[in-house]
C-alpha cells in the first residue's frame, strides 16, 4: 500500500476515498480512528488515504482533481464573508 493523499481532515479523506472507489480503485483510510486523540497527538499528518501499489497510476490523477477542487472550495470560503453574505474585496 502507498499513501496517495494526506488529508487535512477526515471529511477530505473520505471524499478522496469515495472518489477512488467510484472509479473501482480500492482505497483505505489510515489514522481514521486517531481523530479522538487529537489533543494528545500532533495535529497534522495522521489521516492518509492509501491505495495498492498496482493502483497508484490510476489513483494519482483522481486525487489531483479532488485536491484541486478542495483547494478551490477552501479559497472561496476564505473570500466569503459569512456574516454579511458578501464576498470580501480581493
Amino acid at each position: 500500500m502507498r499513501i496517495i493523499y494526506r488529508a487535512q481532515n477526515l471529511i477530505d479523506a473520505h471524499l478522496v476515498k469515495d472518489a477512488l472507489e467510484a472509479e473501482e480503485v480500492p482505497a483505505f483510510i489510515s489514522g481514521e480512528y486517531l481523530t479522538g486523540g487529537v489533543g494528545q497527538l500532533p495535529a497534522l499528518d495522521y489521516v492518509a488515504v492509501l491505495v495498492p501499489e498496482s493502483s497508484v497510476d490510476i489513483a494519482e490523477p483522481i486525487v489531483r482533481e479532488i485536491d484541486r477542487a478542495l483547494a478551490e472550495a477552501r479559497q472561496a470560503l476564505q473570500e466569503y464573508d459569512g456574516d454579511s453574505g458578501d464576498l470580501l474585496p480581493a
